[in-house]
């Protein structure tokens, strides 16, 4: 008898909210567009990928390595309004033995900044971990000058749970600190 996963490690479906939609990130989601966003300093200020030459190779190579992860999910934030896709939100790793998951997320679009696009991306995917997947707790680190992704956490009802001191180089190569969110199952 095959012993039952605790966690289903491929979602077919899509998770609607008011203005978004999350589904997995496909292979033809790698595009210019993509690869555009990873290129912007606005955008990629406080993403790690910075500190890496992107190209729409590396970037396949990515989202094939989350296709076939067995501990994340890699979600594709739709605006409901035209069906394109403006960001990603991935869910992982997740911890399966003390039940908790990570949280990480960027807006490409910079005409959807603001609009409290990140924070229901942010609840969706949040809610799939609990839901879905029997979360009892996710986490979110976030670079402290990162206001924009401090209220977006805020909004979506995490907490500051600690700071790690200078722990990060931001893009100006100074030091600051690594603040971690987090949110209980409820």
């Amino acid at each position: 008898m095959e012993a039952e996963r605790p966690y289903i490690m491929y979602y077919s479906g899509r998770i609607h909210g008011t203005n978004i939609y999350l589904r997995n990130v496909e292979i033809g989601d790698c595009n210019d567009r993509y690869l555009g966003w990873l290129d912007d300093a606005d955008v990629n200020k406080y993403l790690e990928t910075r500190f890496t030459v992107q190209s729409i190779a590396v970037i396949k190579e990515f989202v094939t390595a989350q296709m076939g992860s067995s501990d994340s999910f890699l979600f594709a934030i739709i605006d409901k309004n035209n069906d394109e896709h403006i960001g990603n939100i991935k869910l992982g790793p997740i911890n399966r033995y003390h039940l908790y998951a990570e949280v990480s997320y960027f807006i490409g679009e910079k005409n959807c900044w603001g609009k409290g696009i990140a924070t229901e991306a942010i609840i969706l995917a949040t809610r799939f971990g609990f839901e879905s997947l029997n979360l009892y707790k996710c986490i979110a680190g976030v670079y402290e000058g990162n206001i924009a992704s401090i209220k977006a956490l805020g909004n979506a009802g995490y907490e500051l749970e600690g700071r790690l001191k200078a722990k990060l180089v931001n893009y100006d190569n100074t030091r600051e600190d690594h603040l971690y969110y987090w949110i209980l199952s409820r």
